[in-house]
């Protein structure tokens, strides 16, 4: 390896300019990138490793962000070394995409929506490396093919739109790999992603830095993703940097106490082997847990039989229904006072349709739905609004589901105002009550919603969905947004309080490690059936279904002897749940395997 770092960071600040004054985002942080290396940096939301990767491509500009202090030194190709910090931007514009590649966290919002992809890929190459039009297109093609998108010569033609979420963050990296940088920077590059495709992108990245001696800057703050990519990792916290080490140091033998909390806050898979039931997480600093295993009841609260839900496609001249999404199809469970009944599988597989169907915020085909006792699927409007007293639901994204004009504590007394159930007083109290119970301090009712971090967010949500006293909670991807510390926070307060209230938790997710941790039972949703059903443990330790088997190997693990290599990775690409009208696809036969575990057959017709 070359002694001469091909980056240099030393002593950066970075400073933006607000109202109330200058707000520090990096405050001193000094740390190189080697040729051929991978260096992550992690950190919570707001510790400034994003600031830090914008700093270097002199984007943060852009973003009302000025470097107030340091160095940024740059080893260019032709042997020079430069100090971006203060660079010209006509000389930025060189370096940026030609020297540094960058991909970034949305694939979305990083392509431009009215260029096909190809006119997008041969951009840099025609401006950068002076390619004519055929070559620029011969390149793009390769790069398609380099990073394994299924038919390169068609996706060329296409707009980003027409593209998978996953094959869109393909088109990304192919984008910044397009010049050969010299460093690439990756900002949360599989955040939004589904399990088996960040496994994938992440063999990717790992083999096309090796072919082509890049080296990579990777911001996460997924301990499992550092895990799995890192040769050093860079800890930050508040803006400065805490810890450095190589991966095994740092996962091995932290030294710092804000290293040590991460990585205990991180729910590894496997870590519940051999428990049946679910126990809330040991933190760090929190010695008066209540750490007992959940028992819940063997009494059924949730009964859902044969449910159907499909959306219409409209197309031609008269807007007619041409074919159905079959988004859930012949879908059927039960869970049990006091439980948790967790449904994964990737987007797309029907979880989130499902869980609206039972509240009927989706209106489903067919099926029963019986919750205590009450037929959901035959009441009319107003009896649909009295049985919504008994279920609630804990949106994906908090700051979407609050009102942002409404003092929390009066959305968390909304739902008790808004059917009667309390007076003035009692509202008040049990408002201030539910405060304490997701450990939000008082002060925060007269708070507004941007005012709290996302995690705070969260809670006051749960606090709102808990306002009724729900029997049944429907928690749709209720912490895939949060950082990890917060995340084990919520999840542990969710097992608390269902430990306490007796509370059912329909627990929509597709983070296999939170799945193990908070499950009584689990159901494997695949193109919009349940293609594995059981109790955790047996669902986990012995995962039947190939699917199901397919998505446990794609997790990553927060320990670097476990990585996954590319080999190891053989998914199919997920067929299409839309038929034509009149397309009838059989029912839903199961084995049992063991008491209570079943699985699809192969004969079930799609």
């Amino acid at each position: 390896m070359l002694d001469q770092p091909i980056a240099k960071i030393e002593n950066l600040r970075v400073e933006f300019q607000t109202k109330d004054g200058p707000v520090v985002g990096v405050e001193d942080v000094s740390f190189d990138v080697n040729p051929g290396e991978t260096v992550c940096i992690v950190g919570e939301s707001g510790s400034g490793k994003s600031v830090s990767s914008l700093s270097l491509m002199r984007l943060v500009e852009f973003g009302g962000g000025e470097i107030a202090d340091g160095k940024l030194l740059f080893d260019r190709k032709d042997g020079g070394e430069v100090d971006l910090a203060n660079t010209e931007q006509e000389l930025m514009r060189t370096i940026r995409g030609n020297e540094i590649g960058m991909i970034f966290q949305e694939p979305m919002t990083a392509l431009n929506p009215v260029f096909t992809v190809g006119r997008q890929l041969t951009e840099g190459l025609r401006l950068h490396k002076g390619l004519s039009k055929d070559e620029a297109e011969a390149r793009a093609l390769d790069l398609l093919k380099q990073v394994r998108i299924p038919e390169p010569g068609r996706r060329l033609k296409q707009y980003p739109h027409e593209l998978s979420g996953g094959m869109r963050q393909r088109v990304v990296i192919a984008m910044a790999l397009a010049c050969e940088p010299r460093l690439l920077i990756a900002d949360e590059p599989t955040t939004a992603l589904d399990v088996t495709i960040q496994a994938e992108i992440l063999a990717l990245m790992d083999r096309l830095k090796r072919e082509t001696g890049t080296a990579v800057m990777f911001i996460t703050h997924d301990m499992a993703v550092v895990a799995q990519m890192a040769d050093r990792v860079v800890v930050m916290f508040r803006g400065n940097k805490v810890e450095e080490g190589t991966v095994q140091e740092i996962f091995e033998n932290p030294q710092h106490e804000y290293t040590k909390a991460l990585l205990a806050a991180v729910p590894k898979l496997g870590e519940m082997t051999g428990k049946p039931l679910p126990e809330p997480m040991k933190l760090l600093g929190r010695e008066d847990q209540n750490l007992g295993p959940i028992k819940g009841t063997d009494e059924p609260l949730l009964e859902v039989k044969n449910l159907i839900t499909r959306f219409p496609v409209k197309g031609g001249f008269f807007r007619r229904t041409v074919a159905n999404v079959h988004a859930v199809e012949d879908v059927s469970f039960t869970l049990n006072k006091g439980r948790t009944l967790s449904l994964v599988g990737e987007s797309g597989c029907g979880k989130s349709t499902a869980g609206r169907s039972i509240l009927r915020l989706v209106e489903p085909q067919s099926g029963r739905i019986n919750l205590d006792g009450t037929d959901i699927m035959a009441l009319d409007q107003g009896d649909l609004r009295a049985a919504r007293l008994d279920m609630q639901m804990i949106f994906q994204d908090p700051f979407a589901s609050l009102n942002p004009q409404m003092m929390l504590g009066d959305q968390v007394a909304e739902p008790m105002r808004n059917y009667g159930t309390h007076s003035r007083a009692e509202m008040q109290a049990r408002v201030e009550m539910l405060f304490d119970r997701v450990e939000l301090p008082r002060s925060f009712l007269r708070r507004f919603p941007h005012e709290l971090s996302g995690g705070q967010r969260q809670r006051v949500a749960i606090a709102r969905a808990l306002a009724l006293n729900p029997k049944l909670i429907i928690a749709d991807e209720a912490v895939s947004a949060l950082d990890v510390s917060v995340q084990a926070q919520v999840l542990n307060l969710m097992m608390e309080l269902q430990a306490e209230l007796g509370l059912s938790f329909l627990f929509i997710s597709h983070d296999m490690a939170v799945v193990e941790r908070v499950s009584h039972d689990v159901g494997v949703m695949y193109l919009g059936r349940i293609v594995e059903l059981g109790p955790r443990q047996a669902v986990f330790e012995n995962p039947q279904h190939a699917y199901t088997q397919a998505l446990m190997k794609a997790v990553p693990i927060a320990d670097p002897h476990k990585r996954k290599s590319e080999r190891e990775l053989n998914f199919k690409p997920i067929p299409s749940p839309i038929h034509p009208v009149g397309h009838e696809p059989g029912p839903s036969v199961y084995d049992e395997v063991s008491p209570g575990h079943f699985v699809l057959t192969s004969e079930s017709g799609y």
